[in-house]
């Protein structure tokens, strides 16, 4: 939602924040750590807050060019320089470069002798020594409970801690300092949670032989920032932090269709396809040739010289590759040409985040204009069902950000999966829901598809029968009997029955044809017959005629000289 300010009002200075770097980190906190104060990060063993204080310097030395101080209590500058290493993060450069001190103090109570009162003096000037030596804009403090261990005096403690923090503020560093989480507290003196600016917890849990490493920002003083749990990773490249979704729905969106593969499917839609960058779920039970489709999607997609990125979660590439050439769909050319990318791997071999990570990576290398994942319901053997839907909510929405289009395929049981798929609430988070199921008749099963939802598409409502083929698949004519739609043998005998009703036609058609040809003979032969007759009587009539003609001509050649009787006389 756009923040709307009122007219004449002036704009207030927003808290200046120092960005970490760190991938997530500063969508989480809207921008970064608080600048120049220290921010506390705390967590149990094992959870990462020494690597995110080191990223958190050398992310500043590269991508900011400010030079930062490592104070370390536990580990050796040599023993931290090892620890990074494989991370790609090179500490003896960086303080060759005068870029990065690296700073071990020796703390061991056993070791220590009192002698009046203990406090932190020493610590300030040798602190103060590293940041004026470089320039420092960034120290890391590692970790806190060390240096504190020295102290028996509860009070001086607190004063101490206390000091430490307004020394650091005075300074105008940025400052992150770690701390070890304690029994029912978020760091063993209960005390730095509340003088720093901002803390943020780091949890490393288990459950069911499931680890899964969560990120809270506790607080953050004069800013806004995400107040969920995040899930974050140490990979190769240091810490990842995934966002659940994004803070606003602002994402572009595209007016152009993207084809199905299938152009039966295609005529379903009003306009011959769905959306490109949207989000399409293909759901049903086992058999009903849901990955068929998904890679019609994927070959439409690479002949349109587009990338596609596939991933399997139940078939190796060349299995998938070989099962579609039996159908018509040929992937080895797209693999060829580097225009498909198939990531096969059983959803055990990593955790949620783990996939989710993978799947970031790999579209930033990639950069494909379609991802297929085949499928996501087998995603529910690595969490329960609402981390799942979790991690399936950050996906689409990373997707959908990016202008990818998407097709996830699930496996449901029964006849009818709209309750499984609303329980993981998939169905709502995408644009587009196909269903393919069985279709039961008397001793036969078809396959049947629909379209339950397609927003801003206007689309049929019709259960169309389809079938595999040596093509590819092909939706079959919808053939209404008297009871509904006829499908399988139904369909074959109505069409069987069809074929025999038009040729029946056919045949009384040509009997027709040859009756009336018989007539149209009889009648010309009877017409032919009447001309000839006629056409006699108009000759006798003629002859008649010309004999008629010429009697009176005889008659007069008789009285002029031919002795015939003249005019009698009377007396």
């Amino acid at each position: 939602m756009q923040e709307i300010i009122p007219a004449g009002a002036v704009a207030l200075p927003r808290l200046p924040k120092a960005p970490t770097g760190i991938d997530g980190l500063d969508e989480i906190t809207e921008g970064g750590l608080p600048l120049g104060r220290p921010t506390l990060v705390c967590g149990s063993a094992g959870c990462g807050k020494t690597l995110l204080g080191i990223e958190f310097l050398v992310r500043g030395i590269q991508n900011y060019g400010e030079p930062g101080v490592l104070m370390t209590f536990e580990e050796t500058a040599e023993e931290l320089a090892a620890n990074v290493a494989s991370l790609g993060f090179d500490l003896g450069a960086l303080q060759a470069a005068k870029l990065l001190r690296v700073d071990h103090v020796h703390v061991d109570r056993s070791e220590m002798e009192e002698n009046g009162e203990y406090d932190l003096e020493g610590l300030f000037i040798r602190l103060g020594y590293a940041i004026d030596a470089i320039g420092a804009k960034r120290v890391v403090l590692d970790t806190i409970e060390t240096l504190f261990a020295g102290f028996t005096n509860e009070s001086v403690l607190r004063s101490e801690i206390r000091r430490l923090f307004r020394w650091l503020k005075d300074k105008g560093v940025t400052t992150v300092i770690t701390a070890e989480r304690g029994d029912g507290t978020l760091t063993r003196q209960g005390l730095e949670e509340y003088v720093s600016d901002c803390v943020i917890l780091l949890d490393n849990r288990v459950i069911d032989q499931i680890t899964t490493r969560r990120l809270r920002v506790v607080k953050y003083r004069g800013s806004t920032h995400g107040t969920n749990e995040y899930p974050y990773l140490i990979t190769e490249d240091g810490i990842s932090v995934l966002p659940v979704t994004s803070l606003k729905l602002e994402h572009t969106v595209s007016n152009e269709i993207v084809s199905s593969g299938v152009p039966g499917l295609d005529a379903m839609f009003e306009r011959g396809g769905w959306y490109r960058g949207s989000s399409t779920l293909l759901t049903g039970t086992a058999g009903t040739a849901k990955t068929t489709l998904a890679a019609s999607f994927a070959l439409a997609a690479c002949q349109r010289g587009e990338r596609c990125l596939y991933f399997a979660f139940e078939e190796s590439p060349a299995q998938l590759v070989r099962n579609m050439q039996s159908v018509g769909i040929d992937l080895a050319p797209c693999l060829a040409q580097g225009l498909l990318r198939i990531d096969a791997s059983r959803p055990t071999l990593n955790g949620l985040e783990r996939h989710l990570v993978t799947l970031h990576r790999l579209v930033s290398e990639f950069r494909p204009s379609t991802v297929i994942i085949d499928p996501i319901s087998n995603l529910i053997s690595v969490g329960s069902t609402s981390e799942v839907r979790s991690m399936l909510t950050r996906l689409i929405d990373y997707l959908k950000v990016h202008g990818i289009s998407a097709l996830f395929t699930a496996l449901i049981s029964g006849r009818d999966g709209r309750m499984e798929m609303t329980e993981e609430g998939v169905s709502s988070l995408v644009d587009t829901w196909i269903s393919v199921r069985d279709l039961e008749g008397i001793g036969e099963r078809n396959r049947g598809l629909s379209i339950f939802k397609a927003r801003g598409l206007a689309h049929s409502n019709q259960v169309r029968e389809f079938e595999v083929t040596p093509r590819g698949v092909e939706l079959l004519d919808v053939v209404v009997g008297p009871t509904g739609i006829i499908t399988g043998a139904g369909r074959l005998a109505q069409r069987a029955q069809a074929l025999a009703a038009a040729e029946a036609e056919r045949h009384e058609l040509d009997r027709n044809g040859r009756e009336l040809e018989r007539k149209r003979r009889v009648l010309e032969a009877t017409i032919g017959n009447l001309r000839t007759e006629f056409e006699s009587v108009e000759e006798a009539l003629r002859r008649a005629r010309a004999a008629q003609q010429e009697l009176p001509a005889e008659d007069d050649s008789a009285t002029n000289g031919g002795g015939a009787p003249g005019p009698q006389r009377s007396v």
